[in-house]
């Protein structure tokens, strides 16, 4: 492979794709798809209707399956760890099969709670193949929720805490916080009956779901809603924003 663009394709709104994201994928001459299962196939069908309506070029797909990881690990950094190990092999691979042009179609943006360039400089480190690489930005949740949500992430001159949500069990919430990749709905698990919600699911996607309001007033509603559409779909991506009454 000479080339590899890594592209950031938004949060699931086919409209969110870019024109440099584009132009970049009208070069690509083999889109490596990660592949999680038959639950998850929707994620790689949105892939493939991204790239239906605006390549226009001749293009083969190079599937490879995502490797099962623990997700209750007791080491969680060295469970990741092993994980992209396992991952970049698979990858490198998959890169040694193209000649010219590849190309990876990444969820949101690669910059942002994705391990898409790590495990390519994992290839890249172990010397057996070179190649250069580009990264395309692409819309992220976060600025999906903040704009389905009509609201401004942070108050005159404060900052964005953007956090995981093992993080906010450990760390509980100061005064706001902007939550990511919480299978666990650690939300439920903060004190407090001063905190606002801003709560989104499959943002960008025809299943989107928005709920927003006074935390322990809505967050049985938040459960319940979640659950039935992880239940419906199997699978289910979801981002929120936690911030204290007084600093709204």
């Amino acid at each position: 492979m000479r080339k590899l663009y890594v592209i950031g394709i938004g949060a699931g709104d086919p409209d969110q794709v870019t024109m440099q994201a584009v132009k970049a994928m009208r070069q690509v001459e083999a889109f490596f798809v990660i592949g999680k299962g038959a639950e998850k196939q929707e994620l790689v069908d949105v892939r493939t209707a991204i790239l239906t309506e605006h390549v226009d070029r001749p293009y083969r797909i190079v599937e490879v399956t995502d490797p099962p990881r623990d997700r209750t690990p007791a080491d969680y950094r060295g469970a990741v760890e092993d994980w992209h190990d396992r991952r970049s092999a698979l990858l490198e691979s998959a890169f040694a099969e193209v000649d010219g042009i590849g190309g990876i179609l990444v969820w949101g943006d690669p910059s942002l709670y994705d391990s898409t360039l790590r495990m390519i400089e994992r290839v890249l480190a172990r010397g057996a193949q070179t190649f250069d690489y580009e990264v395309i930005p692409g819309i992220t949740s976060v600025q999906a929720l903040a704009a389905r949500h009509r609201m401004v992430l942070h108050r005159i001159g404060e900052p964005v805490h953007i956090t995981t949500g093992r993080r906010l069990r450990e760390e509980g919430l100061a005064d706001s916080a902007l939550v990511m990749l919480d299978g666990d709905c650690s939300f439920t698990a903060i004190p407090g009956d001063d905190i606002h919600i801003w709560w989104g699911a499959y943002l960008g996607m025809p299943d989107e779901t928005l709920i927003e309001g006074p935390l322990r007033a809505v967050e049985q509603q938040i459960l319940e809603v979640r659950a039935r559409l992880r239940a419906e779909k199997g699978w289910i991506m979801d981002t929120y924003l936690l911030r204290r009454a007084a600093t709204i």
